[in-house]
């Protein structure tokens, strides 16, 4: 028998998509809302006939449910939290009051709560429950095979089995390659394994496909740009970034990559002209702009001039950390803290408020990477309880992994970088570099960027010049030769190298 019942106080806890709380960042007030505006959405989204034109057919007889679906999906891709429909919350609201048992409309709310990585099916009943509401409806509704593809890769996906997600995500869109929400939500899973290829191909698959009066088209040029850019063409996309940002200025997404390329190439003045000359159009994106920031914050560390990085963290990267919540917010405010101090500076009142954030998800291992960050803030907070739980729960994950992805990775990779850390936080060097130098190559698994990762590349450098150990420090100098080749000019790389050369004469 299919439920009808919906639970009227059921919160739909999308930390990486909610509206922001009433706080000021940088003089500007977020004013939490609620409601979605029903004349907004009824002049401005697709209604049931729109999305059977375009082949996307919704399995929904109400208009203003496959509007407010569409509402939804526009602010995902945005990563913005529009104000004027309600943001996330009150347009998932509105759409679950609109038609209680739309199925697409609980794998969108239900599947952006699993890709915030905020929560664990296997601690959070509440969204376990909602994963199981939507295989459920699906199982008593006379759905399309789209839509049933749907259900099952958001269900896979909430095992932490993201691989096989991917696989039918990417079913969907052979048949139906301009299907946004399949697009986007392969697209995430394939950044939270370090799928750096699929990532891009998966978009370049589909471009043909895409015309430019369909509706997020230009958004497009933002996915396929930073797949290019994870997989070192550079250039190009620069190039495809900046087209995007031609027909979509506010696209903060393509700003990201160009803010990406600027790193990875150390074209540090062009990077911070480039991301403050456009803060107006890309700071709009609440869900994504403190992740901006983070960029800016990384151009002043590799100058360094450490105030600066730390002002953006006091007024932009920590506020917004403690005001959202989310998990992008949350690991940026952790590796720029545990960068500064691997540079020297001093960050210990930082790292005690950032770990009241951190510590409610100790227990959490939905991914990897975030594991890692939470554990930089119990370190750098010398919560050692904190540290040492979180380690330990790893490790029992990973006795039996069943098909959680990551829980297949805890054991051969995220244990052993968790064991450096560690080894580090407690001066042990030469431990530090036995642990992470065999790992270097298979990094890239625990997800993210090439940007973010290189933190871990930075930690093993420091390793081996405070080790005692005369191959380690020979290894660290050819280390820094390998990123200077891979990266010239940087001068965060030149002055690892002249203190290498200070440290071991």
């Amino acid at each position: 028998m299919c439920s009808n019942y919906i639970n009227k106080n059921y919160r739909h806890a999308l930390f990486m998509f909610r509206s922001p709380q009433r706080r000021r960042v940088r003089g500007r007030k977020l004013h939490k809302v609620t409601a979605a505006p029903t004349k907004m959405i009824a002049s401005s989204f697709r209604d049931c006939q729109a999305w059977r034109s375009e082949g996307l057919e919704l399995s929904s007889s109400s208009n203003e449910a496959c509007k407010l679906y569409d509402a939804i999906l526009t602010q995902y891709v945005k990563w913005r939290n529009d104000e004027t429909l309600g943001g996330f919350e009150g347009c998932i609201s509105a759409l679950h009051a609109a038609d209680p048992n739309f199925v697409m409309g609980h794998v969108i709310s239900t599947g952006l709560e699993l890709v915030a990585t905020t929560s664990s099916t296997r601690l959070d009943e509440r969204l376990a429950g909602a994963v199981r509401r939507t295989v459920e409806l699906a199982g008593c509704q006379d759905i399309s095979p789209r839509e049933r593809l749907h259900v099952r890769a958001m269900e896979l996906f909430s095992h932490g089995n993201f691989p096989k997600a991917c696989d039918v995500w990417e079913d969907i869109l052979v048949d139906h390659p301009t299907d946004m929400l399949a697009l986007k939500f392969a697209h995430d899973a394939y950044f939270y394994m370090g799928a750096q290829v699929q990532m891009r191909d998966s978009v370049a698959r589909v471009l043909p496909h895409w015309k430019p009066h369909t509706p997020l088209s230009s958004y497009l040029k933002g996915l396929y740009s930073f797949g290019l850019m994870e997989t070192r063409f550079y250039d190009q996309a620069e190039k495809v970034a900046m087209e995007g940002l031609t027909l979509t200025p506010d696209d903060a997404w393509s700003v990201h990559t160009v803010a990406h390329v600027c790193e990875m190439k150390a074209e540090i003045d062009k990077g911070l002209t480039f991301m403050e000359g456009r803060e107006k159009d890309w700071q709009v994106s609440d869900v994504l702009a403190s992740h901006n920031y983070w960029h800016w914050a990384l151009y002043f560390i590799e100058k360094e001039q450490y105030e600066a990085a730390l002002q953006i963290y006091d007024s932009e990267v920590g506020l917004r950390c403690k005001a959202s919540g989310s998990m992008l917010d949350t690991v940026d405010a952790c590796s720029l803290l545990y960068r500064l101090e691997m540079e020297g500076v001093c960050a210990k009142d930082r790292w005690r408020e950032l770990h009241q954030v951190t510590k409610a998800h100790t227990d959490d291992h939905v991914i990897l990477f975030n594991d890692l960050h939470f554990l930089m803030a119990s370190l750098g907070a010398n919560e050692s309880g904190a540290s040492q739980r979180l380690v330990e729960g790893l490790k029992e994950l990973a006795k039996e992994p069943g098909d959680n992805q990551q829980h297949q990775l805890a054991g051969p990779v995220g244990v052993p970088i968790c064991q450096a850390m560690l080894e580090y936080n407690q001066g042990n060097y030469s431990q530090t570099v036995e642990l992470l130098y065999p790992l270097r190559y298979r990094i890239v698994d625990i997800g993210g960027s090439d940007a973010q990762r290189d933190l871990f590349n930075q930690l093993l450098i420091h390793a081996t010049m405070k080790s005692q150990n005369k191959h380690h420090q020979k290894l660290g100098r050819c280390l820094l030769v390998e990123r200077d080749a891979a990266r010239p000019n940087s001068a965060l790389t030149d002055r690892l190298m002249q203190r290498a050369l200070a440290l071991h004469v």
